[in-house]
């Protein structure tokens, strides 16, 4: 998912003209329109139902698309610059995950709690690189302190996994991306002054 938002802003980039931006931002939005409309409606907003759901409910087990429709979202609500962001949809994504998996494995009512829970863990790990804080985050979400191991080892192992994908987190990938822009626009500035910015005695 990271990666996907990072290679449509760097495509983004090389837009010049309004227009452009606008016919992104309407793109995203049809996109995203269609699959709520004509597939599941779950794939907007934050997910914070869809993890209630799951771990408060009987309805635990998703469908096979979702964890893919709660990927999708974020990456073409969080490149048209809406708010949002991609804390809490990593979240949700990887709760989806992780029912998901235990649908598949027909795991009883505790397991499969557990596994959403190491799922939250793993893929928010997988994009702030920050394992303990997300164990301790998640498991503010449950009473259960002796899942702490279970959700240690997913943050753990999220985390090698992330560094094979990428050495460096999607969030300083973005810190990087806004230094550079910052720069870029001094730059012009400075190549390009405003009119009242040039003395008329010189």
């Amino acid at each position: 998912m990271s990666k996907c938002i990072l290679r449509l802003f760097k495509w983004k980039e090389g837009f010049r003209l309004t227009r452009q931006h606008v016919f992104y931002v309407a793109g995203c939005a049809l996109i995203l329109a269609g699959l709520a409309f004509f597939i599941d409606e779950r794939v907007l907003g934050s997910g914070k139902q869809l993890m209630t759901s799951a771990l408060f409910t009987n309805n635990k087990y998703n469908s096979w698309y979702m964890p893919l429709l709660r990927i999708v979202g974020p990456v073409f609500s969080f490149t048209t610059g809406a708010s949002g962001g991609v804390f809490a949809p990593a979240l949700s994504a990887g709760a989806t995950i992780g029912a998901a998996i235990s649908g598949w494995l027909h795991l009883a009512a505790t397991n499969t709690n557990l596994l959403i829970l190491s799922g939250m863990v793993g893929f928010l790990t997988g994009v702030t690189r920050t394992p303990f804080t997300s164990a301790i985050l998640v498991l503010e979400m449950t009473d259960r302190h002796n899942v702490i191991f279970h959700l240690m080892l997913a943050g753990m192992v999220a985390s090698l996994v992330a560094m094979i994908v990428d050495r460096r987190s999607f969030y300083d990938h973005l810190k990087y991306q806004y230094l550079r822009e910052i720069v870029g626009e001094n730059d012009a500035e400075l190549s390009h002054p405003h009119p009242e910015a040039v003395d008329p005695d010189e």
